[in-house]
């Protein structure tokens, strides 16, 4: 981003002084600390010598194939599930299903991390299980804070609840489908969420985000991630392998392409029958009867102001891509198998390693440990 867009005109005339560190999370905080039980299980299963250095976790990659291991690994997550149902209940009055898919985006509130698009889709499932189609249970979570004058990222957080409120009271859904909005995220709050996650939603439009830390703390405690080709996704992708990531969208070179050739929303809204019904109802007011015209601004951005994020673009993809996840989601141990993957392929998303390579590259120090004078 930095060398082909932000500072392209830099980057020519001084091309040595942009240096790429991928930079990481601390296990020892959103392992560790966060995960007490996936902690222990990991330090019964291949030692304890990963909470200092987290490449031991290699050593888990066997027991992806241990159907004992699988069902521990599912146990600890359950659990974690469970804590972060009951938090959710006392907060919200929500009563969540823990075998339900906890499908989990929690990040800055931004048109650009499309949570948009995640609601696109969440009412793109409550309109098929009022058509009569069988669905995968699914709990969806969000989570973050907008900035205090981003307005129409409070919109979106008010449509989100909005959202909420006609699909948990719905009496067709039941517990087919629930949304929530987690009040208040913080750190405090993420040390429950990621760990209770089984879906990370890491869907910015290519060549928007930088890095992200969210989707490795996700991975890191066991949940399998969705995404676009974009920020640290595709280091997660090189490190668990294309068959243990759910990947879907337009690449950085597709975006700019579909931009450059005229890109017009309402072709892709006229010509997509689930998209238009979806649209149409925020538009329209259903999810604010209310205040009818409360949303217009949302179907006027995606629509009337051209959709810079994409997100109709990327819509029938991410649907599809979504369906393949709720498809896995019902074979557990499959699931169960590709999780422990992502956990045991995670370690060169440490911070360790990030200062190590900035010592290395950057700083020109050496390593000092510190010794006790005898």
């Amino acid at each position: 981003m930095l060398k082909a867009t932000l500072f392209a005109d830099f980057h020519k005339i001084y091309p040595s002084k942009f240096t790429n560190v991928t930079n990481g999370i601390t296990p020892r905080r959103w392992l560790n600390q966060a995960n007490p039980g996936l902690t222990q299980l990991l330090s019964q299963t291949i030692g304890s010598g990963f909470q200092k250095d987290l490449s031991l976790l290699s050593k888990l990659e066997p027991y992806a194939n241990d159907v004992a291991f699988r069902k521990a690994f599912r146990d600890v997550k359950r659990a974690n599930k469970v804590r972060l149902a009951q938090r959710i209940q006392h907060l919200t009055g929500i009563q969540l299903n823990p075998d339900a898919l906890f499908d989990v985006q929690i990040k800055r509130i931004h048109e650009y991390k499309r949570q948009l698009l995640n609601v696109l889709h969440v009412i793109t499932l409550y309109n098929r299980i009022r058509h009569g189609v069988n669905t995968t249970p699914r709990v969806v979570i969000f989570g973050g804070k907008a900035a205090p004058g981003y307005w129409l990222a409070k919109q979106i957080i008010r449509l989100i609840n909005d959202v909420a409120t006609i699909v948990n009271e719905d009496p067709v859904v039941g517990d087919k489908l629930k949304v929530v909005f987690y009040p208040n995220y913080d750190v405090s709050a993420a040390e429950i969420l990621f760990p209770g996650s089984d879906l990370s939603e890491q869907i910015s439009t290519a060549g928007t985000e930088a890095s992200g830390t969210g989707n490795m703390k996700m991975a890191l405690n066991g949940a399998l991630t969705i995404g676009t080709l974009d920020g640290a996704n595709v280091e997660i992708k090189e490190e668990v392998g294309d068959e243990n990531i759910f990947i879907f969208g337009l690449t950085t070179p597709q975006v700019a392409e579909t931009k450059a050739s005229g890109y017009n929303p309402w072709d892709v809204y006229h010509s997509n029958p689930e998209l238009k019904e979806v649209m149409d109802m925020i538009a329209s007011g259903f999810f604010s009867v209310e205040e009818p015209n409360r949303y217009q601004a949302i179907f006027d951005t995606l629509l009337h102001k051209g959709d810079h994020y994409l997100l109709l673009a990327d819509y029938a993809s991410y649907v599809a891509k979504q369906e393949e996840v709720a498809k896995l989601y019902q074979s557990q141990e499959e699931w169960s198998r590709k999780a422990i993957l992502n956990v045991a392929r995670m370690a060169k998303f440490s911070s360790d390693r990030t200062i190590g390579e900035y010592a290395n590259n950057i700083w020109n120090v050496k390593s000092y440990k510190n010794s006790e004078k005898k």
